[in-house]
């Protein structure tokens, strides 16, 4: 067995990562020119950008943020990122957009990225491989301490469905309303080791794992376990990549805040020698459920002891009890701003809205992912 060593970083900095989709300023469909994008930034030496990085599809690129302190300058790099993209999209007549999914392409005419690591999924994974026309957004938080790990991404578990209802943008797919407000979430899942993480109790129980899938040929390298909430040791972070697409850069800092403040609690509850909380793993499996299909509305499980509550108290009470750990991260002001979607509602909610206002036009709830990625906030 092969140790898995975990790299050293910052207590609690923090790195971001947006997958953002590039669409036609007239039709609203997908373009395929994430090649010409990533050809126009590349640095002058060649390699690749440091902050807009190729992704599985050539309908999308992907922003990330460097290793940063707070949620705030994270979310400078990333608008300095779109920024830079839009130099090369606007006279492309391309505009940029971000949801769970896009509303109405169809996954049968997406094109695959030139590259071995792609191309051998696909072979793989076959039809639920190429149907993977989905979008998301990822949290690293830097944990000092291996050994804390595991207990919080356990623990994080029982905060799933709040992130899960919050972010979720994904009820369309192929021009239909499937009832679930993040179908993503469901779709994603069907890929060989993604959805929910195993919860082991020990680092070498990993290890084994690891191992075990090595040796079967299930994954060639740690990277291509794609669980919804996993460690990252080669940056030395635990990877939260629960949520969907963002529309906008207020929502994804939101959403990356209540991440930060919940992995540094939890954190916290370690270095003063309190139990942190877990869930049996047949409650985080129907909490996950329950968030994808009814999303703000879900009913959601609280604890090991079977306590329910309504997703949008829970997420209330949340914000009150960790104000102090927002405080003390530099991050009230987005923590803050997920009472606007508590208000405003999350993005599946406000498209279908859209789609109602304008007798189920699905390019009608593009257009309005468009402007909100401009806005950069809800709309």
């Amino acid at each position: 067995m092969t140790p898995i060593p975990f790299a050293s970083s910052g207590r609690s900095s923090v790195g971001l990562e947006w997958e953002i989709a590039l669409v036609d300023k007239d039709s609203g469909d997908l373009r395929q020119v994430a090649q010409t994008v990533l050809d126009a930034v590349r640095p002058p030496g060649g390699g690749e950008h440091p902050n807009i990085r190729q992704e599985l599809l050539l309908n999308t690129v992907e922003v990330v943020s460097g290793v940063c302190e707070t949620v705030g300058a994270a979310g400078q790099d990333l608008q300095r990122a779109i920024d830079q993209v839009r130099t090369i999209t606007d006279p492309l007549r391309v505009e940029l957009m971000s949801a769970g999914t896009h509303p109405f392409a169809r996954w049968a005419q997406q094109k695959v990225t030139d590259k071995q690591r792609y191309a051998t999924l696909i072979d793989r994974t076959q039809w639920w491989g190429r149907q993977m026309l989905i979008y998301g957004v990822h949290v690293h938080v830097g944990i000092e301490d291996r050994d804390k790990v595991l207990p919080i991404q356990r623990a994080m578990l029982t905060c799933f469905a709040q992130l899960q209802s919050l972010s979720a943008s994904s009820p369309f797919w192929g021009g239909r309303d499937t009832g679930y407000a993040s179908n993503r979430a469901l779709m994603f899942q069907q890929l060989p080791t993604a959805g929910l993480p195993f919860q082991f109790e020990r680092w070498d129980q990993l290890e084994s794992y690891v191992a075990d899938m090595i040796h079967t040929g299930v994954i060639d390298e740690f990277d291509e376990i794609r669980w919804d909430i996993r460690p990252a040791p080669k940056f030395g972070t635990i990877e939260m990549r629960i949520c969907d697409g963002a529309t906008n850069l207020t929502e994804v800092t939101a959403l990356a805040a209540l991440t930060h403040c919940l992995v540094e609690h939890f954190s916290t509850m370690l270095d003063e020698g309190r139990e942190l909380p877990t869930m049996p793993p047949w409650f985080a499996q129907e909490n996950k459920w329950r968030s994808a299909r009814y999303g703000m509305d879900a009913i959601i499980i609280l604890d090991a002891a079977g306590n329910e509550e309504l997703v949008t108290d829970a997420v209330g009470r949340m914000l009150v009890d960790l104000a102090p750990v927002a405080e003390r991260l530099g991050c009230r002001a987005e923590l803050d701003a997920v009472r606007i979607i508590l208000k405003r509602g999350a993005s599946y909610q406000r498209q279908r809205a859209v789609a109602r206002r304008n007798a189920g036009e699905l390019d009608a709830v593009v257009a309005s992912l468009v402007a909100e990625m401009r806005a950069g906030r809800p709309l």
